[in-house]
């Protein structure tokens, strides 16, 4: 494809409705996609992913001043928000940077350490995005709503694998039975 074809290809996406909605919503999913991985990481190798939280904290504060900038057209407004939101992220970096204190730390095992900050994470996002947009708040909510999920993931782990082992030797004993009625069935026509 030539270069003046693709910008051509790239121009006709762009007035897609589908693909200018995705491309709208692009920064919700990839912050998403963010809280996710922190998730199973924090899941999985039972230790906070420290600087993962906090580069989503600054990640969730850039998407909310883009957002509210957008969303806001007088400069005063956009100043103030710009400082609002600076302060407000500020605020609860300082916050996770508290819970990280060795004194803090004493008391707290590595997953409740990364599900408090997810914690902070998420309600960071949903009260920025009272001020600033709905699909921050929706963004926050569903961050909150991994803070149980991984704590149930966690307790739950060993009856999840024992139950996927179950039902995958279920599925297996069905396929290797249909196989052998498919042989049966073939050896009588043949």
């Amino acid at each position: 494809m030539a270069e003046g074809e693709e910008e051509g290809a790239v121009h006709h996406l762009v007035h897609l409705p589908a693909a200018r909605f995705w491309l709208r919503e692009l920064p919700y999913i990839l912050v998403l996609a963010l809280t996710i991985y922190g998730v199973a990481y924090t899941s999985v190798s039972h230790q906070p992913a420290i600087v993962l939280w906090q580069f989503g904290a600054a990640a969730v504060g850039i998407l909310c001043v883009t957002t509210g900038w957008f969303h806001i057209h007088d400069p005063k407004a956009r100043f103030r928000m710009v400082w609002t939101q600076a302060l407000h992220w500020l605020a609860f970096l300082v916050a996770m940077r508290i819970v990280l204190l060795p004194n803090v730390q004493l008391t707290l095992t590595a997953t409740a350490t990364g599900l408090t900050l997810l914690m902070l994470l998420s309600l960071g996002t949903f009260v920025a995005g009272v001020h600033v947009s709905w699909q921050i708040c929706v963004l926050g909510i569903i961050m909150g709503l991994m803070v149980p999920a991984i704590a149930w993931l966690t307790q739950s782990s060993l009856m999840l694998l024992l139950s996927l082992v179950a039902i995958m030797g279920i599925i297996m004993t069905f396929w290797w039975r249909m196989g052998e009625r498919r042989a049966r069935k073939a050896q009588a026509q043949s």
